[in-house]
């Protein structure tokens, strides 16, 4: 085995390259590489979410009920209580608000004040509601941007506080 010098610079070799080190690295074979193994696991990763196969037995039993829908109920400017649209009248707000929470204590209610209702009034209507049996209480307000918030889910209480 003979070992031969490695000539430096000086002139061209018989193919046309210099012997001089090369100071750049190529990286686009790595890149092609690495855009390829991405390609592969965002097509494999859906397919290792999915769990053992299993056969479910069937059953009779009900499915599980959606959250209902919260009540409202709103005060006007004068004070006078609403729930939906229907008015209550300050003797029979308590007996209609007990008859509903009978149905489902675990009913969210939303409590909307108009902004020149005094704080006492919107207080003693959300007492009155916790009164009646309701455990999920929360108050209702406009955003800065001018539209009213979404209905919240049945366990995150609306914009304010809840009770």
């Amino acid at each position: 085995m003979a070992m031969g010098s490695i000539r430096s610079g000086g002139g061209d070799d018989d193919d046309g390259i210099d012997g001089a080190p090369m100071s750049e690295m190529n990286v686009t074979p790595l890149v092609d590489v690495m855009l390829v193994l991405l390609i592969i696991f965002m097509v494999a990763a859906p397919l290792m979410t999915t769990g053992v196969p299993v056969q479910l037995p069937k059953t009779t039993a009900q499915k599980v009920a959606q959250a209902k829908k919260p009540l409202e109920i709103s005060i006007d400017k004068e004070g006078k209580p609403y729930l939906a649209k229907e008015e209550l009248t300050p003797e029979g707000i308590l007996p209609r608000l007990r008859a509903l929470a009978a149905e489902d204590p675990s009913q969210v209610m939303l409590v909307r004040g108009d902004r020149e209702v005094p704080y006492g009034k919107i207080m003693e209507v959300m007492g009155l509601v916790g009164q009646a049996g309701f455990t999920k209480v929360s108050l209702i307000a406009q955003s800065p941007g001018g539209a009213l918030p979404s209905a919240p889910a049945a366990a995150a209480p609306a914009t304010g506080t809840a009770r």
